[in-house]
């Protein structure tokens, strides 16, 4: 029998791989980690990667051991979920890998300016009718590159064609270095395989998708701090299947 939330969320509060910031503390208090990442809890000078929105923790424990090299920092709000990770992560002896339950809203509380060198979006729901809550939008992206380096890279792997033309689209407006971009991953000769292999950690609900038969979608690109971010005014279709916690029609086909 799996453990209840309540005991996973006793567990995390004695992990010491897992830091807790709620709304109410990181918004009053100064967060001690914050600029002291490498010093006080890596030990070390590796860059750091972040999976905002990391679930279960699957792609943050699959790039920790691909990277040995770097530093991973899976972050979301759902603490049952992140037990997985986290626990994993503790029985195997990972000790570049660390989780972080708070609002992705607060993470420039929690990182210092240039702290972060990589960023991660593994499946974030695409928030079809709230643009301000899309996790590649104009307002987002302007809160990673308080804490992330100058030119930063921020990788973005979905399900969603919604979400991905749209990030695609604030790429093409805001004029951000692209760096790749697909929408059929696994079936995408032009992909060289040391990013195939970067690319094949598979999450819970990945694999659900890709059960569906639908395709994977990637993009990836830097984010430059001086660079004018762009919302873009085209009109994207929406995502037409249900899929977690996702509409499958727009406003306008329910009206029909």
């Amino acid at each position: 029998m799996s453990k209840g939330k309540l005991q996973k969320f006793a567990d995390m509060a004695a992990y010491p791989n897992v830091f807790e910031q709620p709304w109410s503390v990181a918004t009053t208090q100064e967060f001690e980690l914050r600029g002291r990442w490498h010093a006080d809890y890596f030990g070390n000078e590796h860059p750091i990667v972040l999976e905002l929105g990391c679930g279960r923790g699957e792609y943050t424990i699959g790039l920790g051991r691909l990277f040995p090299e770097a530093n991973f920092i899976g972050v979301d709000i759902k603490g049952s979920r992140m037990w997985s990770g986290a626990t994993e992560a503790i029985n195997t002896g990972m000790t570049n890998v660390a989780f972080l339950r708070t609002n992705i809203e607060l993470t420039p509380r929690l990182f210092a300016p240039n702290e972060v060198s990589e960023l991660w979006l593994t499946f974030s729901d695409p928030q079809m009718k709230h643009p301000r809550k899309r996790l590649t939008s104009p307002g987002f992206l302007e809160r990673y590159r308080q804490y992330l380096c100058d030119g930063g890279v921020v990788h973005v792997k979905t399900d969603s064609n919604f979400l991905f033309t749209y990030t695609r689209l604030v790429v093409e407006r805001s004029g951000l270095p692209l760096i790749c971009a697909t929408e059929d991953l696994y079936h995408d000769d032009s992909i060289p395989e040391a990013t195939r292999q970067l690319l094949g950690i598979q999450t819970y609900y990945e694999q659900q998708w890709l059960d569906r038969g639908l395709s994977i979608k990637y993009i990836a690109f830097r984010l430059p701090h001086e660079a004018v971010l762009v919302e873009p005014d085209e009109e994207i279709p929406y995502d037409e299947y249900r899929s977690y916690r996702r509409n499958k029609r727009s406003p306008k086909e329910k009206g029909r």
